[in-house]
Formats: C-alpha cells, sequence, structure tokens
C-alpha cells in the first residue's frame, strides 16, 4: 500500500511548500498575489469585488496563513532539532552547525526540512525511524516528493505530540499529520482509569456533541477500545457492526472500520488509541501496523499524567509510593510480595522484581526474605509462569490497572507446604507503579471442620461429649436446637435423659443406658424426645464409652439426629403400602369374579357344535392383562325352528360392568330368537335392550340365522365387521349392510342380506380383536385376514387355531371367533 499525502489545495491553485524550502514565498505574500484581480477585469456584480466575497477571501487568506504558520512552525521545531544533533556530532556551536546543515542542504538538493528529519532518523533509531523506513520501503512507487512528504508528516506528528500540553493536543496533531493520509476521519485518545473504566482524553473528527456523549466509559462495558484494552494487543475491525460492539461515532460511520491499540510503555497500559475510517477497513500491511502501533505509544506519553474522570470512583484515591505499600504489606496477616516491573534495553516488560516480602511469608526453599528481596520473579520461582497463569495474571493487572481476585486458586511456587501444591485465594492489585501479590492458603483442617458442621446442620445432626469424673458437658449448636434450647441453658446429662423422652420410650431408654454405663458397650435407641416448646421430635440417638488405661469409664460421646421427617416418611409409606393392597385385593377379587362369569357362559375351549349338514367351531381369546377383561361375546343354537342362530358381539369397555353387559344382550337375542324373527328384527329388539335396559351401554353385533334345509345365511350387522365367505381358494368379507351400533339411538332399523352357500364353504364370524392394531387401518388388517384365511387346512378347528396364531393384532384385546362349514 503506497501512502501518498494529499496536497491541502486544489490541483487548480498554487500548491503551498513548507517553509525554507526554495521556491516558497511568504503564506501573505502568496495570498496577496492570489487574491489580486486587474482593474475593470470584473464588474460591480462580480462576487469576487462584492462585499461577502471580499469576506470569503480574507477568512480564506487567513486561513491559509495560519496553516502556513503552523508548518512553519513544526518544520522550525525539527529544523533546530537536527542542528543540535549537529552540534553534539561535530563538537561545533549552533552557528557553524547551521551552516553546515544549509551547506549539506544544498549538496543534497532536497529542503532544509527534508533534510532535517532524514538527520533525526539517523540519529535516532527509534520506533518512529523503523516505522519511517517501512514506509519509505513500501512507496518505492510514488515519487520523491510522495515520500519525502511521508516522512516529514510521520516527524512532525511525532514533534505535536512530544509538544503537546494535552491528550486533546496530540489527537489534533495524530489525525492532521499521520492518519488522514491512511484515509482515517477521525481519532479517540482513551485513558483508562485504575478501575477499568475509559476516559476519552482527546478526539479529533468526531462532533462536540458525540465526544460529549462518550467523555466517559464506566468498568465492564464492551466497547471496541475496551476490546483492545482487555486483549492487550491492536484490534482491527473491518466494519464496527460486525461486532456488535458500541464505539464513538457509529452512527455518522456506520459501516467504518476501526483500529482499537493499547496505548502503554514499559508493559503498562495507560489508555487505547482508536481509528475511525469512513469505509469498511482492508487488510493493512504490516508497515502502517507499525505506524499505528508507533502512535499509540506516543499516546502513552501523554497519558501517562492524564488525571482520572471523576466518575471513575467516589472518592480520589491516593495511590502508595513502593515504600508505603511494603509497610502496608508488612502489616497483613497472609503472605505478600510487592513487585516493580523490570524492562529490557529496548522497555519491554521481561519480568518483576521483589521489591518486598512481609513476615508472614516463608521461601519454600528456606532462603532468608532479604535474598528474596530485589530477586527477579521469574528466577527466584520460575513455576509462576506455569502455576495457573500466575504471572501472566500479574502481567495483566499491571497493564490494565484491573484488580485481579481468585478463590480456590492452585498455587504451587510460593507456598512451603509438602507437596509443594495448596489451594489459595489470590489478590492482585496495582499501586501507582507497583503490584501487590497476597495470598492466603486455605487450612484443611478448617475446611473440613467447616464441612463438617455443615454436614451436621443438613442431616440435623448434633454431637455431645460428657466427661462422669469432672461433670462437664459438651455439645455443639446443633445438639442445642434439636433439644429446643437457647445456648446459654446447660446442657441435658445423659442420665436425665428419661425425663425429656415421652414415657412409652422409658423402655428403650432405659435398655439404651444400661449397655453404654453398665455393660460399656457403644448403644443405639430411637425415641420420642418432647421439647419444651411442646413439640415432639422423633431421635436416634447413639452414643459410646471412653475407657482410660485403667479399665475406668470416663467419657461419654456420641451423637442424636433428627429422624422425624424420616419417621412420618415411613408411616406414610407404610399407610399407602397398605391401601395399595387392599386396592390390589380388591382388583383382583373383581377380575376373577369377570373371569368366572366369562368362562361360564363361554369356555375358552369348546366342542365342535355338530348340527344337520352344518359344522360349528368356537374360539375365544381372552385379554393378556386380566385388567382387560372385556365384553366380547358369542352364540351358536339351534332354535325350534331347526334354523340355526349364529352371532358374535363385542360391548363396549372392559371389566366386570363390560361382562355383566354382555350376559344381558347375550341371553336377551337367544331369547328373542325363538319368536322367529328375522336377524334385521332381532337387532332392532337388541338395540332397545342395551339402550334402555342396560345403563345405555354401547355395543357392536353380527347376527345371522342359518336354514339347513335351503343353505341360505340371512344375516344383518351393528356397526360390526361383515362375515368372511371362504369357498374354494377365495376369501371374501360379505358385501356390507346398514346398520348402526347397538345402543347409540332409542329406535334403530337394521338392513338384511342373503347369501346361498355352497358344500365345503366356510363362514368366519370374528371380533375386532382378532384384527385390530394400532399402526394400521382396518382395512390393512382385513387385508391380512382374508390373505390367511385362503389357506385352508382340513379340520375347521385347525382353521380357527391357525388364524389365531397368525393373527397381527396388538390391542392386547378379547377374542370371539366362530367357525361355521357346510357339510
Amino acid at each position: 500500500m503506497h501512502i501518498v499525502s494529499t496536497p491541502d489545495q486544489p490541483s487548480d491553485q498554487p500548491t503551498e511548500r513548507p517553509p525554507g524550502t526554495p521556491g516558497a514565498e511568504p503564506p501573505s505574500r502568496t495570498a496577496a498575489a492570489g487574491a489580486a484581480t486587474p482593474a475593470g477585469a470584473a464588474g460591480d456584480d462580480d462576487p469576487a469585488t462584492s462585499p461577502v466575497g471580499r469576506l470569503a477571501a480574507t477568512v480564506e487568506r487567513l486561513r491559509r496563513e495560519v496553516r502556513a504558520a503552523q508548518a512553519e512552525a513544526e518544520g522550525r521545531a525539527l529544523v533546530e532539532l537536527a542542528k543540535g544533533i549537529l552540534v553534539e556530532r561535530l563538537g561545533c556551536g549552533p552557528a557553524q552547525a547551521a551552516r553546515q546543515l544549509a551547506e549539506l542542504t544544498e549538496q543534497a538538493r532536497v529542503t532544509p526540512l527534508e533534510f532535517a528529519v532524514e538527520v533525526i532518523n539517523q540519529a535516532a533509531r527509534d520506533r518512529m525511524s523503523e516505522v519511517t523506513d517501512a514506509f519509505l520501503a513500501a512507496a518505492n512507487g510514488a515519487g520523491p516528493v510522495e515520500r519525502d512528504t511521508a516522512a516529514v508528516r510521520l516527524r512532525a506528528a511525532e514533534s505535536g505530540a512530544l509538544a503537546a500540553s494535552d491528550a486533546q493536543a496530540v489527537a489534533d496533531s495524530l489525525l492532521e499529520h499521520a492518519l488522514r493520509p491512511l484515509g482515517a476521519v477521525a481519532v479517540a485518545v482513551w485513558a483508562a482509569g485504575p478501575d477499568g473504566s475509559l476516559t476519552l482524553a482527546g478526539s479529533a473528527g468526531f462532533s462536540p456533541a458525540e465526544a460529549a456523549r462518550w467523555r466517559y466509559v464506566p468498568p465492564d462495558v464492551a466497547t471496541v477500545a475496551r476490546r483492545g484494552l482487555v486483549e492487550r494487543s491492536g484490534q482491527w475491525f473491518t466494519s464496527p457492526t460486525g461486532t456488535g460492539l458500541p464505539t464513538i461515532g457509529r452512527h455518522p460511520y456506520p459501516e467504518g472500520g476501526r483500529v482499537a491499540v493499547p496505548a502503554g510503555t514499559g508493559g503498562r497500559i495507560h489508555g487505547v488509541l482508536e481509528i475511525a475510517w469512513p469505509g469498511p477497513l482492508e487488510p493493512q500491511p504490516p508497515q502502517v501496523v507499525r505506524q499505528v502501533e508507533a502512535l499509540a505509544e506516543l499516546c502513552a506519553h501523554t497519558l501517562e499524567t492524564y488525571p482520572p474522570h471523576p466518575d471513575a470512583a467516589e472518592e480520589p484515591r491516593i495511590l502508595p509510593d513502593a515504600a508505603e505499600l511494603s509497610d502496608l504489606a508488612d502489616g497483613l496477616y497472609d503472605p505478600a510480595l510487592v513487585l516493580v516491573p523490570h524492562v529490557d534495553d529496548s522497555g519491554q516488560l521481561v519480568d518483576f522484581r521483589i521489591q518486598h516480602v512481609n513476615t508472614r511469608f516463608l521461601d519454600p526453599a528456606g532462603r532468608p526474605r532479604a535474598v528474596v528481596s530485589g530477586a527477579l520473579l521469574l528466577e527466584a520461582y520460575p513455576m509462576t509462569a506455569g502455576d495457573s497463569e500466575l504471572f501472566q495474571r500479574i502481567e495483566r493487572v499491571y497493564a490494565t490497572g484491573e484488580p485481579f481476585r481468585a478463590r480456590r486458586m492452585h498455587l504451587t511456587a510460593l507456598v512451603d507446604q509438602v507437596p509443594l501444591s495448596a489451594v489459595a485465594d489470590i489478590s492482585i492489585s496495582r499501586h501507582a507503579g507497583s503490584v501487590l501479590l497476597i495470598w492466603r492458603i486455605e487450612d484443611e483442617t478448617a475446611r473440613l471442620a467447616s464441612l463438617l458442621q455443615h454436614a451436621q446442620r443438613l442431616g440435623r445432626i448434633g454431637g455431645f461429649e460428657e466427661n462422669l469424673l469432672t461433670g462437664q458437658i459438651t455439645w455443639n449448636s446443633q445438639m442445642f436446637d434439636l433439644y429446643g434450647r437457647s445456648l446459654t441453658t446447660p446442657p441435658v446429662p445423659l442420665e436425665d435423659l428419661p425425663a425429656h423422652a415421652h414415657p412409652d420410650d422409658a423402655v428403650a431408654i432405659g435398655r439404651f443406658l444400661r449397655t453404654l454405663l453398665h455393660h460399656r458397650r457403644p448403644a443405639t435407641a430411637a425415641f420420642r424426645l418432647q421439647r419444651p416448646d411442646g413439640v415432639n421430635r422423633h431421635i436416634r440417638i447413639v452414643a459410646e464409652p471412653v475407657l482410660d488405661t485403667d479399665g475406668r469409664l470416663f467419657v461419654l460421646r456420641g451423637a442424636c439426629q433428627d429422624i422425624s421427617a424420616q419417621h412420618w416418611t415411613e408411616v406414610a409409606l407404610a399407610a399407602t403400602r397398605d391401601q395399595l393392597a387392599h386396592t390390589e385385593q380388591q382388583a383382583a377379587e373383581r377380575n376373577r369374579l369377570t373371569l368366572q362369569l366369562q368362562h361360564a357362559i363361554m369356555p375358552p375351549e369348546q366342542a365342535p357344535l355338530q348340527m344337520p349338514g352344518l359344522e360349528v367351531a368356537v374360539r375365544y381369546r381372552p385379554a393378556e392383562t386380566e385388567q382387560l377383561v372385556g365384553g366380547d361375546w358369542y352364540d351358536a343354537v339351534v332354535l325350534p325352528s331347526r334354523r340355526v342362530l349364529l352371532c358374535v358381539g363385542d360391548v363396549a369397555g372392559h371389566g366386570i360392568e363390560a361382562a355383566t353387559s354382555m350376559v344381558v344382550l347375550r341371553n336377551a337375542l337367544r331369547g328373542l330368537a325363538v319368536t322367529g324373527a328375522g336377524p334385521g328384527q332381532l337387532l332392532s329388539w337388541l338395540n332397545i335392550v342395551a339402550h334402555h335396559l342396560t345403563g345405555s351401554v354401547t355395543a357392536t353385533a353380527v347376527c345371522a340365522l342359518y336354514d339347513p334345509e335351503r343353505r341360505t345365511l340371512r344375516w344383518a350387522r351393528a356397526g360390526h365387521l361383515p362375515p368372511v365367505l371362504v369357498r374354494d381358494t377365495e376369501a371374501t368379507p360379505l358385501p356390507l349392510v346398514k346398520g348402526i351400533l347397538l345402543g347409540a339411538v332409542a329406535e334403530a332399523a337394521y338392513e338384511e342380506a342373503e347369501v346361498q352357500l355352497a358344500a365345503e364353504d366356510t363362514l368366519l364370524m370374528y371380533t375386532d380383536g382378532l384384527v385390530e392394531r394400532r399402526d394400521r387401518s382396518v382395512e390393512e388388517s382385513l387385508t391380512h385376514l382374508l390373505t390367511t384365511a385362503r389357506t385352508a387346512p382340513r379340520t375347521l378347528d385347525q382353521q380357527l387355531d391357525r388364524l389365531l396364531t397368525y393373527s397381527r393384532s396388538d390391542t392386547d384385546d378379547d377374542t370371539c371367533l366362530v367357525g361355521v362349514r357346510v357339510d
């Protein structure tokens, strides 16, 4: 990327050159020449001769003179600096150095300002010199004027920043001399407070209202500038909208790129330099990145003395120096180190020197404190570099000023325990130019005691110890709570325990005391404790005797646990268990009665019915779960008219109610059939029975009358699946006839159909338990039944058994199956 400075004037105006450059005229003379107009060149209406035009020309002339004066002042400072370098290098006086500079400038055929910048770069060899060299190397495609102007601008920016009295002047100088050639439109200089806040120390390119709105950013508020402060490295954003971070000037430049670079020296960050571009920022070459970092370093020198914002803390803090901080560390009850930064020759932070160790500190290697004081931290304790990143945290606190606090952090390098590892609470804070490191090793005994205390509180366990020789009794606080006594009342001796227990528990407590005091063996008992507040608590007590060297009993110690919640839970569980057992017994009795009733009417296995010219076989498969005993039924009986009544049905529901309803419907149909009525009329009468006489039950049914002489079958259905006719190798359902299920309405009519049967025909009547599936439609299940029925074994019993075996029903419902084969 070639950085070419843009002339301040348009191309049709003479370009100004820095003062001292051959051919440059004084600003006033140039302005006057530019403003002069030949007489008679313009009329009275010429804007240049009008009052407003003359005022505009005067303002423009004064603006040019101010810019020229600023450039002349900046150039004069650089020229004087170059003269000073020549005085030091040549050992001559100022006048001779001035003449030498003029001669060398004339020989090099450059302006005095450009030659002065070259002399400064060669003599300084600092960060700005490296940046200048990088720019000159990158600008090899530009002309000599552009390359020289870039070097002048960088040195002018440095000179203006170092000579500026505040951060606002630094921001103006950086934007004018170094950042506008890069395409930047605004810059903000942020000062970092000791609490992590950010204060806008100076800005250029932003409106006054925007700068006032962003004058202070409280701690922990995520912004673009804070990202640079926290990360401690340059953050380059193509556009701030992509990050979602708020920042100053976001509305004027919503898609503009941003750069946030920490401004620090010697490992300490004093603030952040934020730069804004009008459009998205493309990846920049290394020389531009180095220039921005060098400019941030210039800002750090000004921010070192910047006062904190009044909102950064409620009261102004007076930061102690190293001596006061050492006195403060000596007054602490925890180990503490006072650290000061140690930088190398280039000014980079490489380590911390141990300025002071307090009296609580014990060196793990046993070295005296005088030996440790003054040593470098990484040399004396190398493990701090990897000890939970302790050194990195110290470095971060020193850089940002934000304190670090951590509980139960593993600490290895600074402890004197075996093994060299401990859990400690860590505190790291920055005070002026020093860092105070404090840690507190967690006492394992105290931690276990605290853990035991919490366990006793959660388990409602109280401990006691009674000295039989001195009569001293020791209770913990939980023991007083169990007894309902205040901590100021005396504890209760173990021998007085019966007086505080329920009278019904006297036998158990007496056995407990005899075992403990007479037999001198550990004992346990459960009793009801009567508290002074009238509340009874169920207590389990465990105690053991302690004997001296002569075998005499002198101490009793033990524990009491409040088991009231457990006791009442066991009581409730026992009551629930009894109720459940009673309910299970009732359910089993109901199921037994239901099965007996069902089996009495329809045995699971029944011998084939032999009738003239007809063979009838039935199968009943009960539900696999006893609680699902249903209302499926069948009947096959020869009527007085020598016709045969064939029927199957299914009452809705399960249990004894469905079974009793089934008995009513089955017996009613058998009684109605002797009237000689057809199947349609029989179902109409049966519908009245279901709707009015049996508690409004609903059911489905198929009713058929077979005439042996004519071999005809008249049938009707009430919401039931049609019978299946198996003839030769074909199985088809009979055509559907209309008929609503039983009990749905008060009166209903049912259609009849007649089918002519032939020898060896088989008719199958069944309930939905044979074909019903949860994941299939009735049509799919019926298709599977027809496929299975096509293969007809030699006997009717074998055919029915085969249909039950290959049934795919998964509803666990009972099933009725009636098979009729014509001889």
